[in-house]
């Protein structure tokens, strides 16, 4: 795929295709790292940590946190108190 530099007001522009981005799982308003390597420009997308949210919904969004938690029967040397 070749894309072209255009004027965008006082900055320069290209365009992707909606195919490109989501084969690249990156969406509008999407945030992307700039990096330049000998005369490459990559666009990489950020490692982000999951919300708490996103983590419960893994879990049908049932994250017991209060209370105790069962952590079994002792396996080593163990001493609960």
């Amino acid at each position: 795929m070749q894309t072209q530099v255009k004027a965008w007001g006082n900055s320069q522009g290209i365009r992707i295709s909606k195919e490109v981005l989501k084969e690249a799982d990156v969406a509008v308003d999407d945030i992307l790292d700039v990096k330049v390597s000998n005369g490459v420009i990559m666009l990489v997308k950020p490692f982000r940590h999951k919300t708490l949210e996103e983590r419960a919904a893994a879990y049908d969004g049932r994250l017991d946190l209060d209370g105790e938690f069962d952590w079994r029967k002792p396996v080593g040397r163990e001493t609960w108190e």
